[in-house]
């Protein structure tokens, strides 16, 4: 069988964490800043885990993480 290929947007988005969990940085803080509240912008600074929701998918698309 041949090797799965990694989703490289995905892999460049995503770090698995020591205990297996997905880390992934918020969304809506690349531009149109001026409109949204400090408290807002420094609190979508933080990384934060992936829904499981989402995991089993992820995980799909990225075989060898």
């Amino acid at each position: 069988m041949p090797k799965m290929k990694t989703s490289r947007s995905a892999a460049k988005r995503f770090k698995l964490t020591g205990n297996g969990k997905l880390k992934r940085n918020k969304a809506y803080k690349s531009h149109i800043l001026t409109k949204k509240s400090t408290k807002r912008k420094r609190n979508l600074r933080k990384a934060t885990i992936t829904d499981a929701a989402n995991v089993k998918n992820m995980k799909k698309i990225m075989p060898y993480l």
